[in-house]
């Protein structure tokens, strides 16, 4: 699923779709805004070494250590990640300010706690959770395995498939994810400065770190911070209490048949997973519909459908998991309406970063940055030019990032060849040439709306890169390694821009945000395989029906085996519904755009579901869109009740549940590699089989 870095004040505001009007701020609320530096004027801004402390370091390692168990597990189960700079800045500023409190009480404290080294710790976790993203753990490298391969049965030769070890991995994170960095340095002051773009997730981000350095934001942090171990705790609980009661296949509350033993064989079930309620307290509430949506038309219309036609469609001998059944049609409508989803946003986002280009460049300079004389217009002149004044002041050459980049690309050609035979050096030559248009069109487009479209383009690269070197020649492995290299450039990119966004408007040294992007790129390179290496050899990964079942692995293998065989091998009919899915993903975006634009009395766009979402079901099942689509109720019920509450402490909520019931993976990972198994199991049996298990008991 695409990454929308999504961020608000004191939480993920996102527009409530069910409210008649958009929120508007009051004019007090705009004026304290504008007013942010004023605030801030007589604070010492220390120089941009003095930003990236000790003790920032060590907190950002701690912090991303457990925000890579989080984004693993939740890679690892759905693929669904929710925003979680809320929950990065609200414990950053906790574990800080605890202890430079401490010292300072001790009367050891030699540098206060500022919002620049706030920011630096903020930007370190997101650059190191950001790896386990585009690290493709769960997705294209997981794909090169025999264990997802023999799912497939197709192209399952020794030159398409690779057994992952800790060592090439961390090896190949580490050759392409700088990369990425070097080729946007040269364009922040553009973006920036001239352009004024949005990026709304740094934005926010640098709105909620500038709160919690005022008086009245740190006390609200500091209540939030309270709510958010208290519900941590509970979820940690329960996970736990969960995990006693399964020891063996379908045991445990995850199994309940909430709906029914019917309703359960078609993945439609409450699991009991505070994770994904906290998730659907954070996802708008559109996503969580749209995912419901999606299971019920599949696994509740068409599959059972498709199914009536076994053994006229697909052969009644095919195995449930082979790509040559019924999961075929599920696997590979889903990808179609997955590429037909990031076509369009490719397409239009590239039409609209164009003609916003050109009405820029026509602009004149005056007219960009032209104020009124109203007090608040100057206010804002004032925090504009100290901004302006700060981020100027540091500079990155552009020799430094031109070189960094040549160099990089250079290093990368050497080694991605030597890890992955079937991927030849002009080939990754070509992507390199290719990747800083990508990478600037990520970034504008990602500073317009907040969308980064880096796993489209990486969709992309798998089908050219597999397609160019084909099937006999490891043309699967080589189009998902390509996958690592444009996803990992592309998406750094547009993170770091949105880092300088952060930078610019908390004072931020442009340096110290490069320096620690830098820095938690490079511990998310180590971090993200050790981590996911904990789930690879504890649990089966990747199986279906396993408690991790990865589905987004065998996605980018089918990708891979689409550009290298074509589709004479899907089942039958299955081409054609994907291309009607595809087209139907294109004209469900168009339609939202177009009312987006034109229907502004009603707003219709915000109850149009999103493709992408309707898609992530079609291989998983409903339990999960089930269990967000709780969290989406809580939320809704919170806000009837009190909307500032639920929005002040909402996402402390959600960020809770989903912190601690991610990190029982650590112990319950531990407890599996030790061969400490639950010691109690707990099924639910309908009435008829229970009776049948209780005669067989009496003999």
């Amino acid at each position: 699923m695409e990454r929308r870095r999504s961020g608000g004040d004191h939480g993920e505001n996102y527009t409530n779709p069910f409210d008649g009007e958009d929120q508007v701020s009051s004019a007090d609320d705009q004026k304290e805004e504008v007013m942010v530096e004023e605030g801030f004027k007589d604070t010492e801004v220390p120089p941009w070494a003095k930003q990236i402390t000790l003790r920032a370091m060590l907190t950002s390692l701690v912090l991303s250590i457990v925000f890579n168990f989080i984004v693993c597990k939740l890679n690892l189960t759905t693929g669904v990640i929710p925003s979680l700079n809320v929950a990065a800045g609200l414990l950053g500023f906790a574990i800080l300010k605890f202890w430079t409190s401490l010292l300072g009480k001790a009367g050891f404290l030699k540098q206060p706690f500022t919002r620049q080294e706030n920011t630096v710790v903020q930007t370190c976790v997101v650059a190191s959770s950001g790896i386990a993203f585009s690290s493709g753990t769960a997705s294209y490298l997981l794909g090169m395995t025999p264990r997802i391969a023999n799912q497939s049965e197709g192209g399952n030769t020794p030159a398409n498939m690779k057994e992952l070890h800790l060592g090439w991995m961390i090896g190949f994170l580490f050759a392409v994810s700088f990369v990425g960095l070097f080729s946007i340095v040269p364009l922040r002051k553009l973006m920036i400065l001239k352009y004024k773009l949005t990026y709304p997730s740094g934005t926010a981000t640098a709105y909620l770190i500038n709160s919690f350095h005022t008086p009245k934001g740190a006390k609200l942090a500091k209540k939030q911070v309270s709510v958010l171990f208290k519900y941590f705790a509970g979820s940690f609980l329960w996970a736990g209490f969960q995990w006693f009661w399964t020891a063996a296949d379908g045991c445990g509350f995850a199994s309940f048949p909430t709906f029914g033993p019917q309703a359960f064989a078609r993945r439609f079930y409450f699991d009991f997973s505070a994770t994904y309620v906290g998730v659907g307290m954070i996802c708008p509430y559109m996503v969580n519909i749209s995912l419901l949506l999606g299971a019920i038309l599949s696994w509740g219309i068409l599959w059972p459908i498709i199914e009536t036609k076994k053994g006229d469609w697909y052969s009644a001998d095919e195995k449930p998991s082979s790509l040559h059944g019924i999961q075929g049609y599920r696997v590979f409508m889903a990808i179609a309406t997955m590429l037909g989803d990031g076509l369009f946003h490719v397409i239009f986002m590239l039409s609209k970063t164009t003609i916003s280009l050109i009405i820029n460049i026509k602009k004149k300079d005056s007219e960009v940055s032209g104020f009124g004389d109203d007090e608040n217009s100057k206010l804002a002149k004032y925090d504009e030019k100290r901004r302006t004044e700060f981020f100027l002041k540091d500079q990155i050459p552009n020799w430094v990032a031109g070189g960094g980049y040549i160099l990089l690309a250079i290093v990368s050609i050497i080694a991605v060849p030597h890890i992955f035979p079937q991927l030849k050096w002009y080939q990754i030559l070509v992507a390199y040439v290719i990747a800083p248009v990508l990478a600037f069109c990520n970034a504008y487009g990602c500073g317009l709306t907040d969308w980064s479209l880096a796993s489209n383009y990486g969709k992309f690269a798998i089908i050219i890169f597999s397609a160019w070197v084909g099937l006999p020649d490891g043309g699967i492995i080589a189009g998902l390694a390509s996958c690592g290299v444009m996803m990992s450039i592309v998406s750094t990119a547009s993170d770091l821009m949105q880092d300088f966004k952060t930078g610019y408007l908390t004072l931020s040294s442009p340096r110290s945000m490069f320096f620690s992007q830098v820095i938690g790129t490079a511990m998310g390179c180590v971090l993200t395989p050790l981590v996911f290496w904990v789930f690879y050899q504890a649990y089966p990964v990747g199986e279906e029906g396993s408690a991790y079942p990865a589905p987004y692995g065998g996605v980018y293998r089918g990708i891979a085996m689409l550009g290298t065989e074509g589709v004479s091998t899907l089942p039958k009919n299955c081409f054609k519904l994907s291309i009607i899915f595809f087209i139907a993903a294109m004209v469900i975006n168009l339609v939202t755009e177009l009312s987006r634009k034109y229907e502004t009395k009603y707003r219709i766009y915000r109850f149009i579901p999103s493709p992408m979402c309707l898609a992530i079901p079609f291989y998983l099942g409903g339990y999960f869109a089930i269990d967000m689509c709780v969290g989406s109720l809580i939320l809704f019920i919170l806000e009837l009740s009190n909307k500032q509450k639920a929005s002040d402490f909402g996402p402390a909520v959600a960020s809770g549940l989903i912190c601690g019931e991610s990190l029982w993976g650590i112990p319950a990972a531990i407890l599996a590699l030790s061969g400490v198994n639950p010691p109690m199991c707990i099924k639910f049996l309908t009435a008829a089989v229970n009776d049948k298990v209780e005669g067989f008991l009496s003999g």
